[in-house]
């Protein structure tokens, strides 16, 4: 009985001493263990809604391969966008090539194959998009106008590059050639016309200015150098440009004592790109271009 009654006494110290010494430690370390598989737990079930996918993944992976309806909206908005810019780009761009001057447009100086010299018979007169050829070479006078939507721009490439190779042969020499005035529009030659006829009255103008339509300066292959005195003639600068400028293709447009032909006084500075076998031709024949294509130079009124 006393065996049994120590038996007891024996078990209660030991679950005693247990309790107060390990056995919260025991319930605290159960509980971090416990906190710790809740841990695990959450973390297996985010890695299994992750390897099985969630319905929002679902509905991530659908949208991928079907589209929602929310991402359908916005490929049709991004699309329409994208094409109304483009239409809308294209069509400014055909406006502004519509509506703006025909930049670099240039004519022909010379149409191909209908390039004739003086031979005595009538000229062949052709008129392409407007503008007058004369035994295929481009005509700007008195009786032969140009439209007033012509506008290329600028001076034609070969006449630019013809002078820019005589001024580097005259610079050479020691002679200084520059344009003063070179491609002139419609509109600019309007303002220049009326400004003339205002200060000098127009019968006067009409001796050394052209009415818009009817200038060189408009087709492109004309320029002023240097002066717009008749002394020019006499400088080393003029004699030097009347002696060699037929060499790159170029003549004195309205030569001394040619002004019944030509409509306009003499202007030893104003020089006409032809291509050089057209300028020697013409400037050996001694005649203005009018007499050597036999054509007038007269307005209509």
């Amino acid at each position: 009985m006393y065996r049994c009654i120590y038996v007891c006494m024996a078990l209660m110290l030991c679950f005693f001493l247990y309790s107060c010494d390990g056995g919260q430690g025991s319930v605290t370390e159960t509980a971090s263990e416990t906190a710790a598989e809740t841990t695990e737990i959450v973390t297996v079930l985010f890695e299994t809604t992750t390897t099985e996918t969630t319905p929002a993944e679902t509905t991530a992976e659908t949208t991928s391969a079907e589209t929602t309806p929310a991402e359908t909206t916005a490929e049709t908005t991004t699309v329409t966008t994208v094409e109304t810019t483009a239409v809308v780009t294209i069509e400014t761009t055909t406006a502004a090539e519509m509506t703006a001057p025909a930049e670099n447009k240039f004519m022909p100086s010379v149409l191909a194959g209908e390039y004739t010299y003086n031979n005595g018979s009538e000229p062949v007169i052709e008129v392409v998009d407007g503008v007058t050829y004369v035994n295929g070479i481009l005509i700007a006078n008195k009786t032969y106008s140009l439209p007033e939507d012509f506008n290329p721009g600028g001076l034609h490439p070969d006449a630019k590059a013809a002078f820019d190779a005589m001024q580097a042969a005259a610079a050479a020499e020691g002679i200084t050639l520059k344009i003063i005035s070179g491609y002139r529009s419609y509109a600019q030659q309007t303002k220049t016309y009326g400004n003339y006829v205002a200060r000098d009255g127009k019968e006067e103008a009409d001796r050394y200015s052209a009415r818009p339509g009817h200038s060189e300066h408009q087709t492109g292959l004309a320029m002023d150098i240097n002066s717009l005195q008749q002394s020019f003639a006499d400088t080393a600068a003029g004699k030097w440009l009347a002696e060699h400028c037929a060499e790159y293709g170029f003549i004195i447009r309205y030569s001394a004592d040619k002004e019944t032909e030509t409509g306009f006084m003499y202007e030893p500075w104003h020089i006409r790109y032809l291509g050089v076998e057209m300028a020697k031709a013409v400037t050996e024949s001694g005649l203005c271009l009018e007499e050597y294509l036999g054509i007038t130079s007269v307005y209509a009124d």
